[in-house]
């Protein structure tokens, strides 16, 4: 690669690291990479740690010895997220998004690349201190969520489907109950999917009593997986008497109230904001 000015190693060091979370890239790379020593890389790489942490970009975290070298944790600020959860939350409450059941039209927003890396970002801001192996999530609408977390944490997706395809070969499938209308559904994943003891974080786009995550946590038994975290863009909260099948589950909307006469919802930041 062509020696370059400073100035313009410094972007393009910037890119570097923002295209590779999570990664750990040794000085000696980027001294060859760059041309230049690693004592001048050194230089560099503390100007950029100090702009991600005071632009609330995320963290560099500098690995001494012989194998270290810089790796890029990508995070969000409590004030840009509530920022942006907020906008988020006025979008959904727009009356032609109330569906029958209280549920709500969010197809629209989760195709939003924007929007969805905004979203990835917080949820890796969530987990990032968890040790996790795998994203998980369940067709459809959650595609979209789990693959921009699975981009802010380097982490590969395994996508849960509801009805079990040749083209997956071996799978394993499991009946659950549905919390919010209590039917018995079917899911399924094939073998080779997931590893055994696997740690995944599930990420779902809609929560109302919790069945589908219950679902995917008793499907993770039959991988002997274990449950690192749960991640929903919205629950539903306070919206009848059914009983939250879970608990320990991070948030980052909350749809607290439905008038389906007037179309009139109520939405609010999540458990996220309670904790961070």
């Amino acid at each position: 690669m062509k020696k370059f000015k400073r100035s313009a190693r410094l972007v393009e060091m910037t890119q570097y690291l923002l295209a590779r979370p999570h990664t750990l890239i040794s000085l000696t790379a980027f001294a060859d990479r760059y041309q230049s020593a690693k004592s001048s890389i050194s230089e560099d790489l503390a100007i950029i740690k100090e702009v991600f942490e005071e632009e609330g970009l995320g963290e560099l975290h500098t690995l001494a010895g012989a194998a270290g070298g810089v790796k890029y944790t990508p995070k969000m600020g409590k004030a840009e997220a509530l920022s942006i959860i907020n906008h988020i939350c006025r979008q959904l409450e727009q009356p032609e998004r109330v569906l029958p059941g209280g549920y709500l039209y969010m197809t629209d927003m989760l195709g939003l690349p924007g929007l969805m890396a905004d979203v990835g970002r917080m949820f890796a801001t969530a987990f990032a201190v968890s040790d996790i192996d795998v994203i998980m999530t369940v067709e459809t609408k959650g595609i979209p969520l789990a693959h921009a977390t699975a981009s802010c944490m380097n982490l590969p997706v395994v996508i849960v489907r509801r009805d079990n395809k040749v083209t997956e070969g071996s799978a394993v499938s499991i009946n659950y109950v549905s919390g919010s209308n209590k039917r018995i559904q079917t899911m399924s994943l094939a073998r080779r999917a997931l590893k055994e003891q696997s740690r995944v974080l599930i990420i779902d786009d809609f929560m109302k009593a919790g069945g589908t995550v219950q679902g995917m946590m008793d499907l993770l038994h039959e991988f002997n997986a274990k449950v690192a975290g749960v991640g929903v863009f919205v629950e539903s909260g306070e919206l009848g008497t059914e009983e939250r099948l879970l608990e320990d589950y991070v948030s980052l909307a909350k749809l607290t109230a439905v008038d389906m006469k007037s179309k009139q919802t109520t939405i609010v930041p999540g458990n996220f904001f309670e904790n961070h």
